[in-house]
């Protein structure tokens, strides 16, 4: 027997199963998950994800590897062709990730004897990534961003790690007080009818900031560090390199990269985008606004 439950993030709806032994443990590590969680769709799910109560090790032929931050996933093929991920956190294997075709379907699986904040971790890794995956054909793209909310429009803002996304976000939340915090790590862009929306989700990087809901997509701003706070429009494949290389994805998968392309092509047509040379101060969250409201 399981126990089942559905999340809707961005619109789209995911199932997660866990088997009933194990159920209650794991659901209450997904406390981040409950702002969003429904009651059973009538569509089908964008993906569904299985706890596997099996503890062996996965058997699989490694392809390539990401590391960040003492954080590091390992992808690879299994014997049968399905696409695995390993989810390492300080040098421990903490789960690995099984995908059936179309990234509609998968099975997580956790070493023996895990402790919670390691099957937490490989958990939240599993869930990001099928929902990546799984929505890139939907002009639906998760970035690695922070966004303010201000005046109910979202201003996102990218960079490479440690350039101080969230140092600039906290300027906004300083100099602006009716400014609010949606997301701090990992928000969602999904191109609908009426433009480009950016919405809350529950992946957050270190802030706890799992907040349900959505705003227009005003601005995407690009930062540096710099001795002096300047912005500066951006157009063309300027715009489009720097939104393509802040979202996540399979680039060596075909139908992925043309699903995400889509959405970072309209991004870069629709979207107001800047670059934006800045100090941490609040200075550069005012020059921000200005040019981008």
């Amino acid at each position: 027997m399981q126990m089942t439950k559905f999340y809707k993030v961005a619109g789209h709806v995911f199932q997660v199963n866990i088997p009933e032994e194990i159920a209650p443990a794991l659901f209450a590590l997904m406390g981040n998950y409950q702002p969003f969680e429904v009651t059973p769709a009538e569509n089908a799910p964008v993906f569904c994800l299985d706890v596997d109560s099996n503890t062996s090790p996965v058997e699989f032929a490694e392809e390539t590897r990401q590391e960040d931050e003492g954080q590091e996933i390992i992808c690879g093929k299994s014997p049968d062709g399905k696409d695995v991920f390993v989810f390492y956190l300080g040098k421990k294997n903490t789960g690995a990730l099984i995908c059936g075709a179309g990234f509609k379907n998968a099975l997580i699986r956790f070493p023996a004897q895990e402790a919670d904040h390691y099957r937490k971790f490989a958990l939240n890794n599993g869930l990001m990534i099928l929902y990546a995956l799984a929505t890139a054909g939907e002009m639906t793209a998760l970035f690695h961003s922070a966004v303010i909310d201000y005046e109910g429009k979202g201003y996102m803002f990218l960079g490479k790690s440690g350039t101080g996304k969230s140092t600039h976000a906290r300027m906004w939340l300083s100099r602006f007080k009716e400014a609010d915090l949606l997301n701090d790590d990992n928000p969602v862009v999904r191109f609908e009818d009426s433009g480009a929306w950016v919405y809350g989700s529950p992946w957050s990087g270190k802030t706890p900031c799992y907040k349900n809901r959505r705003i227009p997509l005003q601005g995407i701003i690009d930062l540096s560090q710099a001795p002096a706070n300047v912005i500066r429009p951006m157009k063309g494949i300027e715009a489009y390199m720097a939104v393509k290389v802040s979202i996540s994805g399979m680039r060596w998968n075909r139908a992925i990269a043309d699903g995400l392309h889509n959405t970072e092509n309209r991004l870069a047509q629709e979207v107001k985008m800047f670059h934006l040379d800045c100090l941490p101060d609040e200075n550069a969250a005012e020059v921000c606004y200005q040019a981008a409201r």
